[in-house]
């Protein structure tokens, strides 16, 4: 039976949580509700018993499990798309084939992703219970198609760990030429299909490019294997040492730091472990940072649709390094959050939509 709320706080984001678990959804509840920012209005144990409450109120976000009777969660993501456009946030469990299936759910419109082990379900809800809360939040800000946006509240940031808990900020210029670019991609909410657009349009010898797209772990094998077989160019998940090469596309692998480092004319990645920096890790900060002291004028960077300002710092590094920087606009982003930090940084040189960031990279490293 689904379970509905009576409180109805109109400042709050409002939340429909869907689980065939009652221990998940008594656990997701109380997790949610402790936000000031939110509000469960209700949650269901299958999408039959989330329609009927959806008819009677549609929640701000939606959290749906993948794996549940009567109908599974990428059947209901497409019908709710389809009639009914609501930010959804996917809960699955931690496994090489729900990696799968939660790239079909961002395909089918999902904007994140939750993700809960096989066991032990609840205390992993628990320990998580930040970065759910942000995940919901950031949600509730995307930009779904048929849905006008809601306003929002300013959030203040928790303190968080800059790019220096990793490595120390460049203090001298960079080999001024090499015999190849580098391009420099970070992303997060909305990120994945926004990268699906950028890298397909890519010919096969498109300079070498290295990627920070906010992802769980396990999760950025499966996004890379599939990205490599709709893009010209070769994309797979980054190892430590990794040479970035004309053609090839490296993804920071989900929970570990990816920088940029430099062997004479030659790039390479390494991969690290470390605290989390802009409260991710990977962190799009620690890349561009890297990239301003290893590549200097020979990278570009780009920074695209997600919540927060994680990339804005390392952009406006890369730029004062020489680099050439670029944003995603506004119209085009999922959630203008790191973009538009970055623009009021004065960290991008250029601000183009999603469908030019393509043609822009090629032009820039032809320049």
């Amino acid at each position: 039976m689904p379970v509905l709320s009576r409180d109805r706080s109109g400042n709050r984001t409002r939340v429909l949580v869907i689980d065939d678990s009652a221990s998940v959804r008594q656990t997701m509840t109380a997790i949610l509700e402790q936000d000031p920012e939110l509000h469960v209005i209700a949650s269901a144990a299958d999408p039959f018993a989330a329609a009927k409450i959806i008819q009677q109120e549609v929640p701000d976000v939606i959290t749906l499990d993948v794996e549940m009777p009567r109908m599974d969660g990428i059947t209901f993501l497409r019908k709710l798309m389809s009639q009914c456009p609501v930010p959804v946030v996917m809960c699955s469990s931690l496994t090489e084939e729900g990696s799968e299936t939660l790239l079909q759910a961002m395909e089918a419109g999902a904007v994140d992703v939750i993700l809960k082990p096989q066991i032990g379900v609840a205390d992993h809800l628990v320990e998580h219970h930040m970065e759910i809360c942000d995940v919901v939040k950031a949600a509730a800000r995307a930009r779904i198609r048929g849905r006008s946006a809601r306003p929002v509240t300013k959030v203040v940031p928790e303190k968080k760990l800059t790019a220096d808990a990793v490595l120390p900020p460049p203090t001298s210029r960079a080999m001024s030429r090499t015999t190849e670019k580098v391009v420099c991609i970070g992303a997060s909410t909305g990120g994945t299909e926004a990268l699906r657009e950028v890298l397909t349009a890519l010919p096969a010898n498109a300079p070498g490019i290295v990627v920070v797209q906010h992802m769980p772990e396990a999760f950025t094998k499966a996004f890379a294997k599939r990205l490599n077989g709709l893009c010209e160019v070769d994309v797979k998940e980054a190892e430590d040492g990794d040479p970035v090469l004309r053609g090839h596309v490296l993804i920071a692998p989900g929970g570990r730091h990816m920088m940029l480092e430099r062997q004479g004319a030659r790039y390479h990645v390494s991969i690290k472990d470390g605290p989390l920096v802009s409260r991710h890790r990977p962190s799009v900060d620690v890349l561009f940072r890297s990239a301003a002291r290893s590549a200097g004028s020979n990278a570009i960077g780009v920074i695209m649709t997600g919540m927060g300002d994680d990339g804005a710092r390392g952009l406006l590094e890369m730029k004062e390094a020489r680099a050439r920087t670029f944003a995603q606009d506004e119209a085009t982003s999922i959630v203008f959050g790191m973009p538009k930090e970055a623009i009021a940084r004065g960290a991008a040189d250029h601000i183009v939509p999603l469908g030019s960031i393509a043609r822009e990279v090629l032009q820039a490293a032809a320049a």
